[in-house]
């Protein structure tokens, strides 16, 4: 890919039902120098209550988060339109496929945008911490690193960062986030040169999906209760490597393993066994989440597998990947778990928002995205009915209740204000943040200021809890 978007996002909240309030990315060229740039807030959307805890860490204030000069709806959608321009890229971040890119599908979803711009093609994602994680494993003098409070090493990028002399007095800003994240890039590109492209090259869901169907052996990279760990690997059958009802977890088989005692049990002897064995038999990797997969030599050098002879390890790799009934049996005891699994789960009824992954958007209501968008309030009013999906009409009403409230009928204003507060004045434990909870957050962490004197924190503290009073007024009158 000949470019690569360095981004970072700073939100109201961790979870599903925040929103986004800063992004910040760098766009390089494959040899990461810089091309362009992106700095921008947008506005809290209308009817959230944030997190006390995210504002502090990301030192945003009430007045940043309510009077900035995008709203909520504008700001995504000049987030969006950088993105466009950008493409087609390589989007990347640190811990963004566990963090930012859920963020931007649930927003872009809530925004009537379509959730999957950083890795359709032509896009691809990747992941700089997967990157430093391999990196750092098979030269731990790579970077200069923190120890955890358990005494492992950390790739957290404040301390990175911190250790590699940078300026770390504006982290968790969005965009010195970007920066940092493409300087510690730079230095493993620079130590890594002949592994730096094998690296990237697991950057879209296919050709992870090429390899593990292919007869390899590989050395893959994991974080092990905060340990990077490297494992010698062997793809199992091709028709059974993937999990039946996980279409993007596939399996791989740890060599340090014989597999030959296991190849003729049963399908309840097989489960048995596995569930004693540790470290783990079986790994996974998942194929959109960007794995590090490289070549054998590294792990071979690791002591589980330096002290078998290369022969036995490609023996036991031929035994797994031609045993089909051993690899049939691996995908039922999988199906199962996933079906008892899915019999526990609660029976409850989602709201729209949290149903992106339930339900594709149809490619009809996606190709009329852009014309919505680019209507006037009026007409976006209007064109509500033709949306075939009744999630983005819901959220249509909410955008314009949020951005144009003037143009929305009585009746229907009514209606969205009373879901909003029927939602955030909840006295029960809900998966978004209450009014309630926010009160609790503020409580907890105006002890945690007391106990060490931090006078400007509680001052911000208070400032948060008007805010979160003000909210609280406008709705309960509803």
């Amino acid at each position: 890919m000949e470019k690569i978007v360095i981004y970072d996002t700073e939100t109201t909240n961790s979870t599903i039902w925040g929103s986004i309030i800063e992004v910040g990315a760098v766009v390089v060229d494959k040899n990461l120098k810089e091309i362009g740039k992106l700095n921008i807030r947008g506005r809290m959307p209308e009817g959230e209550v944030p997190s006390a805890k995210a504002l502090l860490v990301n030192s945003t204030s009430i007045d940043l988060l309510t009077k900035g000069n995008y709203s909520h709806y504008e700001f995504l959608g000049a987030v969006e339109n950088f993105f466009v321009k950008a493409a087609p890229a390589m989007f990347m971040g640190w811990s963004n496929l566990n963090f930012d890119r859920r963020m931007f599908h649930f927003n872009f979803f809530k925004g009537n945008r379509y959730p999957y711009i950083t890795h359709s093609s032509p896009n691809q994602e990747h992941d700089g911490l997967h990157v430093a994680r391999a990196a750092q494993t098979i030269d731990s003098k790579t970077l200069k690193t923190e120890l955890t409070e358990a005494g492992n090493e950390s790739l957290a990028l404040e301390g990175l960062a911190r250790q590699q002399g940078f300026d770390t007095s504006a982290a968790h800003t969005a965009y010195v986030d970007a920066q940092n994240s493409l300087k510690i890039l730079r230095i493993i590109k620079d130590k890594h040169k002949t592994n730096w492209e094998k690296f990237l090259r697991t950057s879209t869901k296919s050709s992870v999906e090429s390899i593990l169907k292919s007869e390899g052996i590989y050395s893959i990279f994991e974080n092990v209760k905060g340990r990077n760990m490297m494992y010698l690997v062997c793809t199992l059958h091709p028709t059974y490597c993937f999990h039946p009802s996980y279409a993007s977890w596939g399996y791989l088989w740890d060599l340090r393993r014989d597999p030959e005692p296991f190849l003729n049990m049963s399908v309840n002897e097989l489960k048995a066994n596995l569930k004693k064995i540790s470290p783990k038999a079986l790994r996974v990797i998942k194929t959109n989440k960007a794995p590090i997969v490289l070549d054998k030599k590294f792990a071979l050098k690791e002591k589980a597998y330096s002290d078998l002879d290369l022969e036995i390890i490609k023996k036991r790799a031929e035994l797994v990947r031609s045993s089909e009934k051993f690899c049939q049996n691996i995908q039922i005891i999988n199906r199962e778990a996933a079906e008892e699994k899915a019999q526990t789960k609660t029976q409850e009824d989602l709201l729209p928002e949290e149903t992106l992954y339930e339900k594709f958007i149809p490619n009809k209501d996606t190709a009329l995205f852009k014309i919505w968008h680019s209507s006037s309030w009026e007409d976006k009013l209007r064109m509500l009915d033709k949306f075939q999906d009744k999630r983005c009409s819901w959220f249509g009403q909410k955008i314009i209740y949020q951005e144009a409230p003037q143009i929305l009928p009585l009746d229907l204003y009514k209606n969205i204000k009373s879901e909003i507060a029927r939602r955030i004045l909840s006295k029960n434990k809900e998966k978004w943040q209450t009014i309630g909870m926010a009160y609790n957050e503020i409580d907890v962490l105006r002890d945690q200021a007391d106990n060490k004197d931090d006078e400007e924190e509680l001052k911000k503290l208070d400032e948060i809890n008007e805010f979160i009073m003000s909210i609280e007024k406008k709705y309960e009158i509803t």
